[in-house]
């Protein structure tokens, strides 16, 4: 392990609960950046829209 001696340091019973909190946090912040910041983000959340695919034109 590249960084094993950080828990010489860091006690691994703060450590990992510090590192998985701070990926959950900045992982809900990327979501809700996402979510604020576009338009097409809610319409597919949503569903959008339905549309009706038109029919093609019957030769004769």
């Amino acid at each position: 392990m590249i960084y094993g001696k950080i828990w010489c340091v860091v006690k691994p019973s703060v450590g990992i609960p510090l590192f998985l909190s701070a990926v959950a946090i900045g992982s809900f912040a990327v979501h809700v950046a996402l979510v604020t910041n576009t338009t097409w983000v809610k319409d597919f959340l949503q569903g959008g829209q339905k549309t009706v695919a038109a029919q093609p034109a019957v030769k004769k």
